[in-house]
């Protein structure tokens, strides 16, 4: 191999390595400008993320500041299902889901004479609908009266007996998108209290800021999650994260951006290993070669658009790897080919395939570099790189 050749292929791995950028930026773009696009979309049939605060209560005394004292729920059972819907709109997955809220809060007039209670329910904003809305005091209560202020908080009024108590029932279905939280008043005893949420996922995820449950089952469909705050002063918030789904977008990006270093190891191996057996490459076969890798991730930028991630990955694997080890066999015969095949596969689909994974592209990098320096001190420690670097290639070395 000369020299010149050298250069001018790295030269052309440069070239490839800047339309790749090209692709990158442009399937980037694409995504941002979806997301944006689309969320706002989502949201507005979906609803936004679902917050849903506790319930409180006050009644009229001069004893309190301000002349209200305010009172949380002696006791509190709450149970929520949570069902994941994913929906994929362009290049995204969002993660939309369902959720069913039931809560009795049981409130106690502390005082030794009667109280005129005023009980009052915090709705979630800006949610996509409340279906089969239900809000009673006591059993004999109609929920068809209790409509919710300018606030969104519906309250309503009871008097109570010394030392009485009244049962709140509150229900509804709505549905949101990303995160699901229960909130608590800020630095106050929460006492008595039990949610018990049972999702439809098996990937759970605690939003930042929320506490973890205090028992957890797996069922068949996912989990049955249960937090008891008997008696806790600045309880931390209930929350659930949606399951992340794979975008397409934002993966073929990522394999675009990191392609070059396929490619330079694919090419790397080719032409030493080429050389050593007597087929050297010229700078135009590395031209085609370039051009059959670039083929992959500009097949796969596109075909993400039609058909599923996974189809679409397949399929532009196998163009490549038919374009590629097809020219070399044409090239160099059977030899070159048996090395291409199991070098593309390698660093062409394995690589690109340890992006469907978070955290496993950067080991997976780590490992295939180590393993090609490896291979190649080995198969070249005897070469004379003298001789190798003139018009005809040296022979093999005797190992």
């Amino acid at each position: 191999m000369k020299l010149i050749h050298l250069i001018s292929s790295l030269a052309i791995v440069a070239c490839t390595t800047f339309a790749w950028f090209l692709l990158g930026a442009a399937l980037s773009h694409r995504t941002y400008e979806s997301s944006a696009t689309m969320q706002s979309e989502v949201s507005g049939v979906w609803g936004p993320e679902i917050t849903q605060e506790h319930p409180q209560a006050w009644f009229e005394t001069p004893n309190a500041p301000g002349g209200r004292a305010q009172v949380l729920p002696a006791t509190s059972k709450v149970s929520v299902k949570l069902d994941s819907e994913p929906k994929q709109r362009g290049l995204l997955w969002h993660r939309t889901y369902d959720v069913a809220v039931k809560g009795d809060y049981v409130f106690t007039n502390p005082t030794k004479i009667p109280q005129t209670f005023y009980i009052s329910f915090p709705l979630p904003g800006n949610t996509a609908g409340l279906n089969g809305f239900e809000l009673r005091l006591g059993e004999a209560d109609d929920s068809t009266q209790s409509v919710p202020g300018a606030s969104g908080t519906v309250t309503k009024a009871i008097l109570l007996p010394a030392s009485g108590s009244v049962t709140l029932h509150a229900g509804y279905r709505t549905r949101g998108t990303n995160t699901w939280k229960y909130n608590f008043p800020d630095k106050r005893r929460i006492a008595g209290f039990n949610l018990t949420m049972q999702t439809n996922f098996p990937e759970i995820n605690f939003p930042v800021g929320t506490g973890s449950p205090s028992e957890r089952r797996e069922d068949t469909s996912g989990y049955t999650l249960i937090w008891n705050y008997p008696d806790v002063l600045a309880a931390p918030s209930i929350g659930m994260d949606m399951p992340k789904r794979l975008n397409a977008g934002p993966v073929a990006a990522r394999i675009a951006f990191f392609a070059p270093v396929s490619l330079l190891f694919f090419v790397t191996i080719v032409l030493l290993i080429g050389g050593m057996k007597g087929t050297p490459l010229h700078p135009m076969h590395v031209f085609f070669i370039s051009a059959g890798f670039f083929a992959f991730h500009l097949l796969f930028a596109y075909l993400v658009d039609l058909i599923p991630l996974l189809p679409s990955f397949g399929i532009s694997a196998a163009t490549s790897v038919l374009l590629v080890c097809g020219y070399l066999r044409a090239v160099g015969g059977n030899g070159l080919f048996k090395i291409a095949l199991p070098a593309q596969a390698i660093y062409l689909v394995l690589f690109s395939a340890s992006f469907f994974i978070d955290g496993l592209t950067g080991i997976t990098l780590a490992v295939l570099g180590v393993i090609t320096l490896a291979l190649l001190m080995f198969m070249t420690a005897r070469i004379d790189w003298k001789s190798f670097f003139a018009k005809k290639p040296p022979a093999i070395p005797a190992l």
